[in-house]
């Protein structure tokens, strides 16, 4: 994979992309955020604000400010990462428009017996949007008419949209320039990921802007590689897994001995991932039960 980490986010200022199209970057930089979570901004006399990010006072003042007494018609939210949904809240609270897009935070899976959700507190649990959008409903704002796209994976719970009439999606944290989403149980489901990454491949459009980082361009050949990449990832575990049994950490030992050490445990999580799809698929075997601390085996 080939990412681009030349990104620029300009904080406290809003980049314009295109006539009516704007991206505002928060300031919570971090190794699972890059440089910030990106909010858009849909519209000049009306305003739709896709994704206002956490909950940070100093970023929905500057939402506030590039509103500049345009009316703001909806406030949309991709999935409910605290990184991305937390502001909407507050945006509403300021503002009175209505929360539109993904539903509530659930995850892709029941807890297993003695399973504790690793993720459990990067969830936004309080978000309960006022139109709830399904894949493949509009909404008509801001003189645009916007398509949501179901791509569970990251969350079970994660929209795409669409923007009619323009060669462009809002890939949140689906689709990402600057690295590969993470994918991981049970808030995620490696399999919906591939899916979803099928559904991205079959539509048309070909610029992404995603929920961190710069806007990718030829989309489809990068998505390609996405998927080849989680392809290779799968048979790397099961070459790892091939002859003996062994743990998740010791997968990661050797599949990602050139990663700092401090991202392994999100590691393990996409080890996971994998190895959970692989299981459900028969083509691998978990002792004594599926599970983070369990040891894997191919069965093929």
């Amino acid at each position: 994979m080939k990412h681009n980490l030349d990104f620029d986010p300009r904080y406290g200022s809003a980049l314009e992309l295109s006539p009516g199209f704007r991206r505002l970057t928060a300031r919570n930089p971090g190794p699972f955020t890059f440089r910030g979570t990106n909010t858009y901004l849909i519209g000049t006399r009306k305003i739709v604000v896709v994704d206002p990010g956490p909950a940070l006072e100093d970023h929905i003042g500057t939402i506030m400010s590039l509103l500049d007494g345009s009316e703001l018609e909806a406030i949309l939210v991709t999935h409910t990462h605290m990184d991305h949904s937390p502001g909407a809240r507050l945006l509403q609270h300021r503002t009175g428009a209505p929360i539109v897009g993904c539903g509530p935070h659930r995850a892709a899976r029941a807890l297993m017996e003695n399973e504790v959700n690793p993720l459990d507190s990067s969830g936004d649990k309080e978000h309960v949007p006022d139109r709830l959008l399904q894949d493949g409903d509009t909404f008509e704002a801001c003189e645009a008419s916007i398509e949501a796209i179901e791509t569970p994976g990251h969350t079970a719970n994660h929209l795409c949209f669409s923007i009619k009439g323009e060669d462009a999606i809002l890939s949140a944290d689906h689709v990402m320039g600057w690295s590969t989403s993470i994918v991981a149980p049970p808030d995620g489901s490696m399999r919906d990921y591939m899916a979803s990454i099928e559904k991205l491949l079959a539509r048309p459009e070909q610029t992404y802007h995603p929920g961190h980082g710069g806007h990718i361009e030829h989309a489809h050949d990068y998505v390609a590689d996405l998927k080849q990449h989680r392809i290779r990832r799968e048979q790397s575990i099961l070459s790892e897994i091939s002859g003996s049994d062994k743990s998740i950490p010791e997968i990661v030992e050797t599949l990602y001995a050139s990663v700092d050490p401090s991202l392994h445990p999100a590691a393990a999580l996409s080890v996971f991932a994998h190895l959970e799809d692989l299981v459900e698929r028969g083509l691998a075997a978990a002792t004594p039960e599926l599970s983070l601390a369990a040891h894997y085996k191919s069965r093929i």
